[in-house]
């Protein structure tokens, strides 16, 4: 798999993040859907596609 270009994607937190920066952000590009660590955003960035990411999504909560 290529590496995907993140240079201009828009990254977002989700409107349920609380403001104490244990958040993740999310970019929606053409294929995949990227997340990373919102206090680490030069570090690593995992990809999915995005029937997988909507699967999470979609996946109750667990305690």
């Amino acid at each position: 798999m290529d590496t995907p270009d993140l240079a201009t994607a828009y990254w977002f937190t989700s409107s349920r993040s609380a403001n104490n920066g244990d958040c993740v952000e999310c970019a929606y590009l053409p294929d995949l859907v990227a997340v990373r660590d919102s206090k680490d955003r030069s570090g690593p960035t995992l990809t999915f596609a995005p029937p997988s990411w909507a699967a999470f999504a979609a996946a109750p909560p667990t305690r």
